[in-house]
């Protein structure tokens, strides 16, 4: 994984190092919690750590750019999605509340868990999570990374709010020289860097 994040981060240095730039750009990496395709704007919470398989994300305020008017800058439209972190031993999920502008952590009520569950598992192959079913009040999330298929409940309250509010958006890298416009945009998530 720490390979992987190394070669996304070289598939921008032609632009941060290419002779005649002028000034070097920057980068920034985080999960997509809004997207307006109309618009052309991306909002994400930053990674602060930037390590692969070990992402923190838990910077506010949440940094918002327009992307790049270049399609060719432009990779795959990411997946919204406000799941900023699921702790299964605490039994507790970090979310992004776009009406307070900053996270809330929700302790829930296991029904269901299974570990060790690979993308490819029957389980999870194919499907779409979350599953929010209100008549059984019960939500169930997978976590690729955490290979981590959970089903539980949530106070009341909770199962008003928008199915997004427990999937986890897309990890997008973003290459920009002025604040808010990125410059070339990289949806980590969807994009293949070893596919020929």
């Amino acid at each position: 994984m720490k390979r992987l994040g190394w070669l996304i981060l070289l598939a921008f240095l032609p632009l941060a190092l290419a002779p005649g730039c002028g000034e070097l750009g920057k980068v920034d990496q985080g999960r997509v919690v809004a997207f307006d395709e109309q618009k052309r704007t991306v909002t994400l919470i930053q990674d602060k750590k930037a390590e692969p398989g070990n992402p923190d994300y838990d910077t506010l305020p949440p940094h918002t750019y327009s992307l790049p008017t270049d399609p060719s800058e432009m990779g795959p439209v990411p997946k919204v999605g406000k799941r900023m972190k699921l702790d299964a031993k605490a039994k507790e999920i970090t979310i992004f509340d776009p009406a307070a502008q900053n996270f809330k952590k929700i302790t829930y009520t296991l029904i269901d868990q299974k570990e060790g569950v690979d993308r490819d598992n029957p389980l999870v192959a194919g499907k779409k999570f979350p599953l929010v079913d209100k008549t059984k009040k019960a939500i169930t999330i997978y976590s690729g990374r955490q290979k981590i298929l959970t089903t539980f409940t949530v106070p009341e309250e909770y199962f008003d709010m928008s199915d997004d509010t427990w999937e986890a958006g897309d990890e997008v890298r973003l290459y920009y020289k002025e604040a808010g416009k990125a410059l070339r945009f990289m949806n980590i998530s969807k994009t293949d860097i070893f596919k020929k």
